[in-house]
């Protein structure tokens, strides 16, 4: 099948590479000219595992290009995909849409024939019936068909989501338009996937429901840790404890310093609003993003209060800036905030991640950047480990502490073991788990 995909930003251009690779024919659309510029001669404007690659080949078989012309890779698109961002609107936390109608009215603009307007974009509830009456207005004439059918792709792991999903969501009201969603996904379908067909709004909420009780059973698992290390518990045992119910799950709890990234905080909040003006509260929703913000800052006052409650003239270096690993994404990353709550203490930052600094130097200036783990650690009295790459899993340990002024490691991320710290006499505060033997 023909598809355009709109937008060739995290998504679009995953999940335009992706099609590609079923043996689809994508072209993915975007206004920023450099950005389609790199793209030609294969720079990522993202970083995701094996997308360069996976990139590379459709276009060499000639099953995907790019271009900044919208008019030619809609009007003779089997299926359009919206794909654009949708960040948080400065002033009340809604989702911004002005990129989702702007691509509605150009598609509408564009096209010459029936075609399935699919919405990807995450956008709340609703959106698809607007979207519907701009193409109506802007195009009366021509047969054209909304779809929503969200992503849950996990950024590190986009690819892996897109091609091996848990379930593949679409939101559709006529047959047709269904008709052509079971083709495009046939590939998926064939390996049983499942494929769960809804209302438009229902398919619109699910995503905003899977991303809020995400966000909540971390923020759970962040507070059953804050008590764990009040009563003398191991929150990872905890973890694994109610993990091993069925009804529960293992995935995402595991305690640290806070959930961040492109759709968590915004989504989260979106929702709030939504529900907000639908006259419907969520308080489980609304103490999640409370308690979220929250402890980001307070993982910057864990970190000084290991350090004796005084930073001031001392040089503290992190390990990891990014939200998580596998990624260079710094949005609403735990790091920024509790640089910052160091910063205003009077600390000297030092820090290393291995694919975020370009992206942090933009948003944290006041930072001493470096090459490696080694040198974030040379004159500081504390290193805290604030993303789980795996490369921060297996340090020298002595090597790190004999650059130190002070054996100390501030662990968010539970990477290592009290017990065995204690033998190398460095002094070790994690996140939610016992002091050693």
């Amino acid at each position: 099948m023909k598809i355009a995909m709109i937008g060739a930003g995290y998504v679009g251009l995953v999940s335009g590479a992706c099609f590609a690779d079923f043996g689809h024919s994508v072209i993915c659309v975007d206004l920023d000219q450099s950005k389609i510029d790199a793209l030609h001669v294969g720079k990522m404007p993202i970083f995701e595992p094996g997308l360069a690659e996976l990139v590379r080949v459709n276009v060499a078989a000639s099953r995907l290009s790019f271009t900044t012309d919208l008019a030619s890779a809609a009007s003779d698109a089997d299926a359009i995909f919206i794909a654009v961002g949708t960040p948080s609107r400065r002033g009340d936390g809604h989702a911004d849409l002005t990129y989702v109608f702007q691509a509605a009215r150009d598609i509408a603009a564009a096209v010459t024939k029936p075609t399935v307007v699919v919405t990807k974009s995450t956008v709340p509830v609703g959106t698809g019936d607007e979207v519907e009456r701009i193409l109506r207005e802007v195009a009366p004439d021509i047969d054209l068909t909304v779809v929503s059918n969200p992503e849950f792709l996990r950024e590190g792991a986009a690819i892996n989501d897109f091609k091996r999903p848990d379930r593949i969501v679409i939101g559709a009201d006529d047959e047709r338009a269904r008709g052509v969603m079971r083709d495009i996904y046939r590939p998926l379908y064939l390996n049983q996937s499942p494929l769960l067909f809804t209302s438009r709004r229902t398919a619109e909420l699910t995503k905003y429901a899977a991303n809020a009780f995400l966000a909540t059973k971390i923020t759970f698992i962040n507070e059953m840790a804050d008590l764990c290390e009040a009563v003398g518990a191991d929150v990872k045992d905890v973890a694994r404890g109610i993990g091993l119910d069925n009804r529960i799950g293992s995935k995402f709890l595991h305690a640290g310093p806070g959930y961040g990234g492109s759709c968590f905080p915004k989504d989260t909040l979106a929702l709030l609003k939504t529900a907000e003006d639908f006259e419907t509260p969520m308080r489980i929703v609304e103490a999640t993003v409370q308690v979220n913000d929250g402890r980001k800052r307070a993982m910057g006052r864990k970190i000084i209060t290991a350090m004796g409650g005084d930073v001031r003239g001392k040089t503290v270096g992190l390990l990891g800036l990014t939200f998580k690993p596998n990624t260079d994404d710094m949005r609403d990353a735990p790091s920024l905030a509790i640089v910052q709550a160091l910063l205003d203490a009077g600390a000297t930052v030092r820090a290393f991640d291995p694919e975020g600094m370009d992206v942090a130097r933009t948003m944290m200036p006041d930072v001493v950047y470096c090459d490696g783990p080694y040198a974030v650690a040379e004159g500081a009295s504390a290193i805290a480990i604030v993303t789980e790459w795996n490369e921060f899993r297996a340090l020298d340990l002595a090597r790190l502490t004999g650059l130190m002024v002070e054996k100390r490691i501030v662990d968010l991320r539970n990477l290592y073991d009290a017990d065995d710290m204690a033998k190398l006499g460095i002094e070790y505060e994690c996140v939610g788990r016992p002091a050693p033997r």
